[in-house]
C-alpha cells in the first residue's frame, strides 16, 4: 500500500474574525482554544478537589464498602463513554457544538458539589452518574470545536495545550483541597461546597467567551484534497476505522493507573509518598503536552504517536522488572512524557483523516472506543497479575503497545506535510457565528 502525501499550505495570518492573530495568541492558538483550555482547567480543579477525597468519604463517612465504590465508578464511566458517541453525532447533525458543551459542563458543575449533602452511597451514585453524563455530553463536541477553531497546521498544539490545561487543573485541585483541610476545615462536605466555585467560573467562561465556529464543508476548495477521505464516498475513511481498532488494541494493554500505584507500593513507596508521586506525574503531563502536540504538527504525526506508544512499552517492561524505589520515580516521570506525546497527537490525527462535517461523531467514536476498552483492560491486568505474576502482567501491556505500533505503521499510511505559504488565498476561512 503506497504512502499518500497530502500537502497543506499554511498561511499564518488567520482570517477568523476576532479570533486569531498568531503574533498575539500563542502562535496560532486562537481565543476559543485559550478559553476552552481555562474551562477545562477550572473544571478539573473542581473535580480534583472532590475526587481524591471521595473514596475516603464513602468509606469513613457513609460506610460504603469497596464493592460499592467499584459499582459507582463502573456505572459512571460506562455511561460517559456511551454518551460521548451520541453527543458527537448530535453536534454534527445540529451543526452546533457550544450548546452541548455548555450543557455538559453545566450538568457536572451543578451535580458535583451535591456530594456535600449526600447521606448514602446511592446518593453519591446518582451524583457521580450525573457528573459523568455531563462529561459524556461535552467531550466529543468540545474536541470537534477545538479542531474547528484553529488552522490544521496547529491542531496538535491546540489539543496539546488543552490537555496541558486539563492536567494543570489536576495538579492545582488536590493542592487547594489539601490546603483547605490543613488550614481551614477538616469537614469533607465543606470542601465539596468550595469545589463549586471553579465549576461555576468555567460555565461563565463558556457562556460569554466561547464562540460557535461553522465547520468547513467537504467540498470547500480549502479542504479538497486535504485527505483522501473526501473522495472515498464512505462515511469514514478506512484509515479512521483502522485507527479506532488499533486504539482498542492498545487500550486493552493500558489498564487503570491504580496498578502502577500498587506496583509502586510493592517496591517500597510509602502511602505518604503516593500523593507526591501522583503530583509528579501530572506535572510532567502538564509540561510535556503542548510541546508534544506541537512536535506532531511539525513532523509526521503517526511517528510521534508511535514514539509515545513505544515509550509506554518501555515503561511497562521496566515496571515489570523494577526493583528499587528510585526506579518508580523515574518511570512515573517518563510515563508523563508518554501522555505528552500521544494525547494531543491522537486527537489531531482524528481531524487529519475525518471530514469536518463528521468530526463530532468521529471524536465520539474515538472516546467511546477507549472508554469501553478500559474496563476489560483492567480486568485482564488484574487476572494476569493474580495468576501469572507482576512481570507477566506488565509485559502484557508492553507487548500490546508494540503490537499496536506495528499495526499503526502498516495500516495508517497517510501523512500530513505542513508547508508555510505567503499566499493568503490558501488560508482556510471559517465563519464565526
Amino acid at each position: 500500500m503506497p504512502v499518500i502525501d497530502i500537502n497543506i499550505r499554511v498561511f499564518y495570518t488567520c482570517q477568523w474574525k476576532g479570533e486569531c492573530d498568531s503574533k498575539i495568541l500563542l502562535s496560532g492558538i486562537t481565543k476559543n482554544i485559550l478559553i476552552l483550555g481555562f474551562v477545562s482547567f477550572l473544571t478539573d480543579v473542581s473535580s480534583e478537589m472532590i475526587y481524591p477525597l471521595l473514596p475516603v468519604f464513602l468509606t469513613t463517612v457513609l460506610g460504603a464498602g469497596p464493592a460499592f465504590i467499584g459499582i459507582i465508578e463502573g456505572i459512571a464511566e460506562s455511561t460517559a463513554s456511551i454518551l460521548k458517541l451520541f453527543s458527537g453525532w448530535l453536534s454534527d447533525k445540529a451543526k452546533k457544538r457550544k450548546s452541548l458543551i455548555l450543557a455538559g459542563y453545566s450538568l457536572s458543575t451543578i451535580s458535583r458539589p451535591l456530594v456535600a449533602i449526600a447521606s448514602s452511597w446511592l446518593h453519591v451514585l446518582f451524583i457521580r452518574f450525573s457528573d459523568r453524563v455531563g462529561k459524556g455530553i461535552r467531550t466529543a463536541p468540545r474536541d470537534a470545536l477545538i479542531a474547528d477553531s484553529v488552522h490544521p497546521s496547529v491542531w496538535g498544539k491546540a489539543f496539546g495545550f488543552h490537555r496541558a490545561m486539563d492536567h494543570a487543573g489536576a495538579v492545582i485541585g488536590p493542592l487547594i483541597a489539601s490546603l483547605l483541610l490543613y488550614t481551614f476545615t477538616h469537614d469533607y462536605r465543606t470542601i465539596f461546597w468550595f469545589a463549586a466555585i471553579p465549576g461555576i467560573l468555567s460555565v461563565i467562561l463558556i457562556i460569554f467567551f466561547v464562540r460557535e465556529v461553522t465547520p468547513l464543508k467537504t467540498d470547500s476548495p480549502a479542504v479538497s484534497g486535504f485527505s483522501p477521505f473526501y473522495h472515498s464516498g464512505g462515511v469514514f475513511a478506512p484509515e479512521f476505522k483502522h485507527f479506532v481498532i488499533i486504539i482498542v488494541i492498545f487500550t486493552l494493554g493500558n489498564s487503570s493507573d491504580a496498578f502502577l500505584i500498587l506496583r509502586a507500593i510493592e517496591l517500597g513507596v510509602t502511602s505518604e509518598q503516593i500523593p507526591l508521586l501522583w503530583l509528579t506525574l501530572h506535572i510532567i503531563k502538564m509540561i510535556s503536552s503542548t510541546p508534544g502536540g506541537a512536535i506532531s504538527d511539525r513532523f509526521d504525526r503517526r511517528y510521534v504517536i508511535i514514539s509515545g506508544w513505544l515509550v509506554y512499552s518501555i515503561i511497562y517492561f521496566a515496571f515489570a522488572y523494577a526493583s528499587q524505589i528510585y526506579h518508580v520515580w523515574v518511570l512515573f516521570a517518563f510515563y508523563g512524557i508518554y501522555f505528552g506525546l500521544t494525547e494531543g497527537a491522537e486527537r489531531a490525527l482524528v481531524s487529519d483523516i475525518v471530514s469536518p462535517e463528521k468530526r463530532g461523531i468521529a471524536y465520539g467514536l474515538y472516546h467511546f472506543a477507549t472508554g469501553i476498552s478500559l474496563l476489560p483492560a483492567s480486568v485482564l491486568m488484574g487476572f494476569i497479575w493474580q495468576w501469572f505474576g507482576v512481570k507477566a502482567a506488565f509485559s502484557f501491556g508492553a507487548i500490546l503497545a508494540i503490537t499496536s505500533s506495528v499495526l499503526f505503521v502498516i495500516f495508517i499510511k497517510k501523512r500530513i506535510i505542513m508547508e508555510k505559504s505567503d499566499n493568503p488565498t490558501e488560508v482556510m476561512s471559517h465563519r464565526s457565528i
